[in-house]
């Protein structure tokens, strides 16, 4: 029997919350949390209730956090699921090979997530944590997902962003992304640099599972002087076959 439309309407909601205390970055008021989730101040209170009594939410003297029970599902996720589990020994591979950090990235929703990652004997200049979700418009491994989408999907996708400024100061127009994302699908992968942060390149392509859907997107990152012509056309080979024999291992969705 279906559930009752009021009760889905209220999974939703809380569904929204707990998107907004995934993506922040620090603990929010109530007020803030509610204006992020575009919900009533005292929808979001009852949600919280229920939140912070199952260990997804938390909170302290600044405010709401997600809670530890996230962690734990993120952590069932990490040893369960097959993509995650096979990941793992290929990215340790590609890494050796090619001297760069390797990752791996799924799409949830008009995002991405990392879900894994190996640093190279050079590890980056920053921390990027397992778990961190980011936006599709930026970087190589958004941009593959992108391409993958239709064109009303990729329109929803950007819909609240005015400009796609790159970390390097230029600035990418619509038309001109969906010129890329056209590039991308013909060649079978991406080539990105000072994209979302400036000085770092990734070349990145799809993970397609047994029956030619996308189930991921694989990819090297580095320092971007260390990615010139030649280096990139070895580095993109590298990248596609290590997609290819994780995409040949991940079972079809259906």
């Amino acid at each position: 029997m279906a559930a009752p439309a009021g009760n889905m309407r209220s999974l939703d909601r809380a569904f929204d919350v707990l998107t907004v205390l995934q993506s922040a970055k620090q603990p929010l008021r109530l007020s803030e949390l509610a204006r992020l989730a575009d919900l009533h101040i005292a929808t979001v209170q009852r949600i919280l209730g229920v939140l912070l009594e199952r260990g997804f939410a938390a909170r302290s003297a600044d405010g709401y956090t997600a809670g530890p029970a996230a962690l734990a599902v993120a952590h069932a996720f990490m040893v369960t699921n097959p993509l995650s589990v096979l990941a793992q020994p290929i990215l340790q591979q590609l890494a050796a090979n090619t001297g760069f950090t390797a990752s791996i990235y799924v799409r949830v929703e008009y995002s991405r997530v990392l879900i894994a990652r190996v640093e190279s004997d050079h590890p980056l200049s920053y921390v990027l944590p397992v778990g961190e979700r980011l936006p599709l418009h930026l970087g190589g491994a958004g941009k593959t997902i992108l391409a993958e989408m239709d064109a009303a999907q990729v329109a929803d996708a950007v819909a609240g962003v005015a400009e796609i400024a790159h970390a390097d100061g230029s600035v990418l127009t619509k038309a001109d992304l969906r010129r890329q994302l056209e590039q991308i699908h013909r060649d079978g992968y991406a080539f990105s640099i000072s994209e979302r942060l400036f000085g770092i390149a990734s070349v990145t392509a799809p993970v397609r599972a047994q029956d030619g859907t996308l189930a991921a997107v694989l990819g090297v990152t580095g320092p971007a002087e260390s990615f010139d012509e030649d280096a990139r056309s070895k580095l993109v080979a590298e990248v596609r076959r290590a997609a290819a024999t994780l995409g040949a291992r991940v079972p079809s969705a259906h």
